[in-house]
């Protein structure tokens, strides 16, 4: 068994235009001194990471490197999600996904989609380039719209947009898998893969690729009423991502699952800091660590009451509270024999 490492924190959530958010420097300063060890780097944000430069220049990579080791921290992973949620976008949504890219490709669905195709790429060289083995995206989405079927789903709608999911995903696949780089989907809402059946159903049509993996986030399956724990027996050899993130769920006789289209603070399924919600870390914890994951503890802030400040500020120790050291002996060792094949057999009554 490994012990996980961390505490980290993914970054996004709290970049802003104000000391010490605004900069790589202030903020990593400022995550250093509430005790966390790794930052996790959104690729699109450009005051921490220049993502060409990152895929074509070891040497930056080295300076990026060098200048995060000087606050005692390490860059965990890098993250694509909002690049990677424009490689298949419904047009249903192309106006609201427009926001994500930049003005040369807005209006235009197809050059929107190589450029996020390219940035992928970017981020697989980059990855390589900072010595990184594992990078998050989003996987984006051409069915979501379908998933409460009214009116019925046409027969053979799922399977043709998880074929072209694979078809647009496949050669990014190939690229990530050359650069040693395992691609983490993290499964969420709003995405086509957003649970265990969709994640197979992927899988399935990238054959099984073996750069496809899975960025672990409890707090969207608790969310759809998913059992969190049990999916890790499932999928923990495709778990290679890790997203400490609370939340809770309170149904009431107006809301549910979905909603009813209600502000966040509002709804019966909602984000909380950790510790302030339902998500059972002992067990995810203790089934990580049973299973050998190699990778680290990312403190995800995304909270309807808390400030991200104090978010962050009580997330370090929860996450060192919960990491395990693991043994590497057995509690019962003090009562072991030495092996002794003819007592073995005289105790099973082997002649």
């Amino acid at each position: 068994m490994k012990t996980i490492k961390g505490p980290a924190i993914f970054l996004a959530q709290f970049m802003g235009d104000k000391a010490p958010y605004n900069t790589l420097e202030g903020i990593c300063e400022w995550v250093a001194s509430l005790g966390y060890k790794a930052v996790q780097i959104p690729t699109w944000e450009s005051r921490l990471i220049d993502l060409q430069q990152a895929a074509e220049s070891k040497d930056y990579c080295n300076q990026l490197k060098a200048k995060i080791q000087s606050y005692g921290l390490e860059i965990s992973e890098l993250s694509t999600h909002l690049q990677g949620q424009l490689v298949a976008v419904n047009p249903a949504y192309d106006s609201m996904f427009d926001a994500f890219a930049p003005d040369s490709v807005k209006g235009n669905p197809s050059a929107r989609k190589d450029w996020a195709t390219q940035q992928l790429r970017w981020a697989a060289k980059a990855s390589q380039n900072l010595g990184l083995t594992a990078s998050a995206t989003f996987s984006g989405s051409l069915a979501w719209h379908t998933v409460y079927p009214w009116p019925q789903r046409p027969t053979g709608l799922i399977e043709t947009a998880f074929k072209e999911l694979a078809t647009r995903w496949k050669p990014i696949l190939d690229y990530y898998e050359e650069c040693g780089v395992n691609l983490c989907y993290e499964l969420h809402p709003g995405e086509d893969l957003f649970d265990g059946h969709t994640w197979e159903m992927f899988l399935t049509a990238v054959d099984g690729h073996p750069s496809a993996h899975i960025l672990y986030d409890p707090s969207h399956f608790i969310l759809q009423q998913l059992d969190y724990v049990h999916f890790i027996d499932l999928y923990h050899d495709r778990i290679k991502m890790f997203h400490v993130k609370d939340a809770e769920f309170n149904p009431s006789g107006r809301s549910g699952v979905y909603g009813g289209y209600q502000n966040w603070k509002d709804r019966a399924g909602r984000f909380r800091s950790l510790g302030d919600g339902q998500i059972n870390f002992n067990a995810i914890f203790s089934k990580l660590s049973q299973y050998d994951y190699d990778g680290w503890a990312v403190m995800e802030w995304e909270c309807c009451i808390k400030s991200p400040e104090q978010g962050a500020r009580e997330g370090a120790p929860f996450i060192l509270d919960h990491i395990i050291e693991v043994t590497d002996k057995a509690f019962d060792d003090f009562a072991g024999q030495e092996v002794d094949q003819s007592k073995i057999n005289s105790i099973l009554g082997i002649v």
